[in-house]
């Protein structure tokens, strides 16, 4: 199995559990890759080269690696990008040499993780590279349930910085928490109240922000503000905590954003939405 790991994240669980789902383990007939096992001999040996057919951000190879070695742990593999590495269209990623069976169960997973998660690090970068070093790009819970950790792993692949994890490691005070809460300020002192140290406070007009901050948040997100409100909202906080921009953001406008000097732009579309890289394994008979 890959040394890979993330904290949080179990490889082996996840291989076995995505493998176990092609298979169709616990299903009527299934449990076994039943193409493979009519076609291919059980000691038929495959090699193989793994390439990309755009220009990528590379993210997920070590993760595809886990899937071939999990059915031929004897699997000869040589990784030949890094991970956060920009590459060319037509680059060799990884080259295979193994049971040939064992490659072709293996081989849909593999690719699956590594063109999604390439292509979220692929889009995070060209995002990246819109901001001009003016801000800094943060991703959202926006995830697919359960490929929350590799998403979030593939957005720092691409150049971004990793907004809160979940529910539990910041408190996110949005309109409904100060709908019930009786404002923005009230919302934000029961955090405080609670112990709470890390407080983002979501602002959607500028005349809330002071009453956030002298309250005690710890971050303000100007949510879908106009660039000319995104100015005046820089100035008035002043620099006492650091301020997000976030809602709609698109890379044709991600640029101006930038320059309004908000300190990070958050953009729910790195996970949510980001195309498959196109990526291919092509293999041969030893």
């Amino acid at each position: 199995m890959s040394s890979f790991t993330l904290p949080g994240f179990d490889l082996a669980n996840f291989v076995k559990s995505t493998l176990d789902e092609d298979l169709g383990l616990g299903l009527p007939g299934g449990g076994h890759d039943v193409t493979s096992e009519s076609v291919i001999p059980a000691n038929a040996r495959f090699t193989g080269v793994m390439d990309t057919r755009d220009a990528i951000t590379v993210a997920g190879l070590p993760i595809a690696e886990a899937f071939f070695r999990a059915l031929d742990p004897a699997m000869d593999i040589t990784v030949l990008a890094d991970e956060g590495a920009h590459v060319a269209a037509g680059t060799d990623l990884m080259v295979l040499s193994g049971n040939a069976r064992a490659m072709l169960t293996a081989e849909r997973s593999a690719l699956n993780t590594v063109q999604h998660l390439s292509g979220i690090a692929t889009m995070t970068h060209y995002y990246v590279d819109g901001m001009a070093g003016k801000a800094i790009l943060l991703d959202t819970r926006k995830t697919i349930p359960g490929l929350r950790h590799l998403e979030k792993y593939a957005t720092r692949m691409g150049g971004a910085q990793n907004h809160r994890m979940g529910l539990w490691d910041a408190a996110m005070i949005k309109d409904n928490h100060v709908l019930v809460a009786g404002g923005v300020g009230e919302a934000v002192r029961r955090a405080r109240a609670a112990g709470v140290t890390s407080i983002i406070c979501e602002v959607d007009e500028v005349r809330q922000i002071e009453s956030a901050i002298v309250a005690g948040a710890s971050h303000i997100l100007l949510d879908n503000m106009s660039l000319e409100e995104l100015r005046e909202s820089v100035a008035l906080i002043a620099g006492r905590v650091p301020c997000e921009a976030s809602g709609g953001v698109r890379l044709d406008t991600i640029g101006a954003i930038a320059a309004t000097g908000v300190n990070f732009i958050s953009v729910g579309r790195l996970t949510q939405s980001s195309p498959a890289a196109d990526i291919g394994l092509d293999f041969t008979p030893l």
